[in-house]
């Protein structure tokens, strides 16, 4: 995509928000939704839009996990790492889906095809170990149910 149409498209978001309280957020998750990710080249131009620094809009894309800064994998695997799910396991399910992926949490597969994350808490607690996989929650899992689980929405992505 060239610059320009980058900034085109880029200001139709903010333009959709720009009335919001706290514009800066909605914006945020707007793009996300727009583009699947919130690249550095988009900062510079939401922080012009708005009149604020490129550090105070690099500072929140940073701080909230959910804004990446390049495109996902075609499925999204979220892993809970919070107290209720390390208690049941979650920790063995990370090291687990790291492994059999070749990434640490964070990273996508060199192929694109899968993107491993850590969130602390997916409000499942009492289903633990959970995981959402594409948007979509599961619980009690174990090493074999969530490689079954992958495998199908990767088939489905």
């Amino acid at each position: 995509m060239t610059p320009d149409a980058l900034e085109q498209r880029v200001r139709a978001v903010v333009d959709a928000h720009r009335g919001d309280r706290g514009a800066l957020l909605p914006i945020l998750h707007g793009l996300q939704a727009e583009f699947g990710y919130v690249s550095h080249d988009m900062v510079p131009i939401v922080a012009r839009e708005l009149n604020l620094s490129r550090a105070d809009v690099h500072g929140v894309v940073t701080f909230y996990h959910d804004f990446r800064p390049e495109p996902a994998g075609r499925t999204v695997v979220k892993i809970c790492r919070a107290e209720a799910c390390q208690s049941v396991g979650a920790e063995k399910l990370a090291e687990h889906a790291q492994q059999v992926f070749g990434v640490k949490l964070g990273q996508t597969t060199p192929d694109g095809s899968v993107t491993i994350e850590q969130v602390f808490c997916l409000g499942n607690c009492a289903l633990g170990p959970a995981a959402q996989i594409n948007g979509r929650m599961y619980g009690k899992l174990d090493e074999q149910r969530l490689d079954r689980l992958i495998r199908s929405a990767e088939g489905n992505a």
